[in-house]
């Protein structure tokens, strides 16, 4: 794919100044996409994220026989009631995280649905163990076509009965898929050790306008209580709170008066307060506008990714960069992924002095003064941080498989140069 043959070439010593608006939310786009399969009914879908990752989605949706009409840039009319299970296209489905979430919708409609395992970032094991075991739980009956690398999911007799289901660990996509299943059952559905997060919260607006009710009745749980006829419905994809992070963390490391509008702060909270903490000034003007001002005196004490309300594990590695220009040692602690921590590696080879702990701890001292070089783009997030890395680097920055970046976010280099960064996009020679 020509997005592996693309690179960003940086020029550091910037700093960022202007405004910025933040897109839809990735991460809460999957989930929505797939609730379209619950219906027959026409779904408008806006304030859609114009990433790889998404139109892969919304091109699986197409594979499956939906029909699809772009009403704007960023909106979508579609429809799924004709879709065909011997359409889908495997090979796309294997690529990329978001298409697990296709279990939950289509078994909502289909009474057995055959699909590959999916792909995503290599940020350490990832396996869907918990989603497995969540589906056996409401009676589905699963097995593994070895020759075919394919599960094979069947409903049986007891799953539109009503259930409890107690989630292995705090999973965000299994939360969702076992919402995408009981959407569809007339009886409860519990969901205990359940998520709440940004995209949990959307999709779960998309499933009230589609006639569920859907209740949170208790720490991390909820219950819902779906229809066999859901309704279509029209929804604006909620900002991204993970791009929000990323551009504050960038104003803040080049030390830059930067205005995020649209910004998805409302699930922000705890990153913003260890910001203050940090000694991080910024304004926040209304619920959707934040300014940040030029931060001289930063001090970071401990990083610690967690599930929400923690700070995200996707604004983790953007946070260990700006920790490198901060004075003093800073603990990031990443409990969640084992692979999180890869980019501390490019960030040492680039000057910091970084100590690794465990493959989840680490120790960050500054200030360093980066050196800009060759670098790879091991995962989306990551190479959002090295982004930020080759801002505030001392000469040129070169970021290799961008097309990782491209999967989360929008032409995030057009949107750099319109603050100052110094950023090419280029074709590897």
């Amino acid at each position: 794919m020509k997005y592996m043959e693309e690179k960003f070439i940086i020029q550091g010593g910037k700093s960022l100044q202007g405004e910025v608006e933040i897109r839809g939310a990735k991460n809460a786009a999957f989930p929505i996409l797939a609730a379209t399969l619950l219906t027959k009914e026409t779904c408008i879908i806006d304030n859609i994220p114009l990433i790889e990752d998404v139109l892969k989605m919304i091109k699986i949706l197409e594979g499956l026989g939906a029909s699809i009409i772009w009403k704007d840039k960023r909106k979508i009319e579609i429809n799924t009631a004709d879709i065909k299970l011997s359409k889908m296209p495997i090979d796309l489905v294997g690529k990329f995280r978001g298409s697990v979430l296709l279990i939950g919708a289509l078994l909502a409609r289909f009474k057995t649905v055959k699909i590959p395992p999916p792909g995503g970032c290599i940020i350490g094991a990832r396996p869907i163990d918990t989603h497995l075991d969540a589906f056996e739980q409401v009676g589905v009956k699963i097995s593994l076509d070895k020759n075919n690398n394919t599960y094979i999911f069947k409903k049986s007799e007891s799953s539109q009965n009503s259930h409890e289901v107690v989630l292995r660990e705090i999973s965000v996509t299994a939360t969702l898929n076992m919402l995408l299943f009981g959407a569809s059952n007339p009886k409860k559905t519990v969901i205990k050790i359940a998520d709440q997060d940004y995209q949990v919260q959307d999709l779960i607006a998309v499933l009230e306008k589609m006639g569920a009710d859907v209740k949170m009745t208790g720490i991390r749980q909820l219950e819902i209580t779906g229809r066999k006829r859901l309704k279509g419905f029209k929804h604006s994809i909620m900002p991204d709170p993970i791009e929000t992070g990323t551009f504050i963390v960038a104003a803040l490391a080049t030390k830059g008066t930067v205005t995020i509008k649209n910004a998805g702060i409302g699930f922000l909270d705890l990153f913003l307060k260890r910001l203050k903490d940090f000694g991080a000034e910024f304004n926040i003007l209304d619920s959707k506008t934040i300014k940040i001002l030029p931060s001289n005196n930063l001090k970071i004490d401990k990083i610690q990714s967690l599930p929400y309300p923690g700070i995200h594990s996707d604004l983790q590695p953007e946070l260990g960069v700006l920790a490198t220009q901060t004075k003093g040692p800073t603990l990031i602690h990443d409990p969640l992924f084992e692979g999180r921590l890869k980019y501390l590696d490019e960030l040492n080879k680039m000057g910091a002095d970084i100590i690794f702990c465990d493959p989840h701890r680490a120790i960050v001292y500054g200030p360093s003064q980066l050196q800009g070089i060759e670098i790879p783009s091991s995962d989306l997030r990551a190479g959002a941080a090295m982004i930020i890395a080759g801002l505030i680097a001392k000469g040129k920055t070169t970021i290799h498989n961008i097309y990782q970046i491209d999967r989360g976010y929008e032409k995030i280099e057009e949107r750099l140069r319109q603050l100052g960064a110094d950023i090419k996009r280029r074709i590897k020679s």
